[in-house]
């Protein structure tokens, strides 16, 4: 879902580093374990730049299910029944704990957890642009489960095979629960429009108008935008391109909107039966770049709450030190 930190890493130069005969032929060993499939522990030898790439694709990952939360948590006290909210407590803790694994995968690089979170909280570091956009609705929550959720586990399944190891058994568990958030999603979406009235029918598609669009800028940009993908499929760090998830998504959700009983908002839309899937229209790659950029509807939003909840959260912080420290005291005592 997650991993368009990747992409970003394009605009950026990178210095020349000048390598030494030990470093080549670790490199050669490096490449031969990934030809031959094999997964990197977090031990192994390993190139600066394969760590690196990890550590922003992995720790983006991370901020984008921590900042995830705050659009669907959002109606958490405006869920029109019990159920409803029971489901939106677990599903939004659910991301919490997807966002705990996932720091702690990157943390086996050697990166520390307070270092991701100031990354994240100056605006340094960057997170899925999908969460930049606000949640009008209720019809949202449903939309965000179907959609948002449908794009994140065709992009994450294939992150199972990852060659860094403790990233993909990570992402094992993450695929099970946002399976789950997928259907819950899609059965809402159902119930209101099997059982809905005429304006919660049209709540539904006015949901899905808005979006449809920034879920198919979930995959990135168009692989002809995207020069550093080439070098983590060749890696073993993705396994499938941002076009090619991107077509595979709209194959599988076109059908499921039928069955909804809802249009998505691209005229182009058609069949193609000679490619045996759905042609569709081009993305306002403007508006993608824009907010990604920060300029996106929620960019500042989202980005204040995450600050103020540090803030509010610095004598928890504080607490746990200070008893740490007082265990160490009783340890070293004893």
């Amino acid at each position: 879902m997650y991993t368009q930190a990747m992409d970003l890493m394009a605009r950026e130069a990178k210095p020349k580093v000048v390598k030494s005969a030990e470093d080549l032929q670790r490199e050669e060993a490096f490449e031969a374990r990934i030809d031959a499939g094999d997964f990197i522990e977090a031990k192994d030898w390993m190139p600066d730049h394969y760590r690196k790439t990890l550590v922003r694709q992995i720790s983006q990952h991370a901020h984008s299910e921590i900042v995830g939360m705050l659009p669907e948590g959002n109606w958490i006290t405006r869920a029109p029944t019990l159920k409803r909210k029971a489901i939106l407590l677990a599903k939004v803790q659910d991301e919490g704990g997807h966002g705990l694994y996932l720091y702690a995968a990157a943390e086996t690089l050697g990166t520390s957890r307070d270092e991701m979170t100031e990354a994240l909280l100056s605006g340094k570091a960057k997170y899925s642009s999908i969460f930049n956009y606000p949640t009008l609705t209720w019809a949202d929550i449903g939309v965000i489960g179907w959609l948002v959720d449908g794009a994140a586990i065709m992009n994450q399944v294939p992150l199972c095979r990852c060659s860094y190891a403790p990233y993909a058994r990570a992402m094992i568990r993450v695929c099970r629960e946002e399976s789950f958030h997928q259907r819950q999603g899609y059965e809402s979406l159902l119930t209101m429009m099997t059982h809905g009235t005429a304006a919660q029918k049209a709540m539904v598609q006015d949901a899905v108008n808005r979006w449809w669009w920034p879920s198919l800028m979930m995959f990135g940009p168009a692989d002809k935008d995207s020069p550093n993908s080439e070098q983590s499929m060749r890696w073993g760090i993705k396994r499938v391109t941002n076009d090619q998830l991107r077509q595979k998504f709209v194959d599988a959700t076109i059908p499921q909107a039928e069955i909804l009983g809802v249009t998505v908002p691209d005229p182009a839309l058609k069949w193609n039966a000679a490619r045996d899937s759905y042609d569709f229209g081009e993305i306002d790659w403007a508006e993608f770049w824009r907010v990604v950029g920060g300029e996106g509807p929620c960019n500042r939003e989202r980005l204040a709450a995450r600050n103020k909840a540090w803030d509010d959260g610095a004598w928890v912080r504080d607490a746990a030190l200070a008893h740490a420290r007082k265990q160490a005291v009783k340890q070293e005592a004893a």
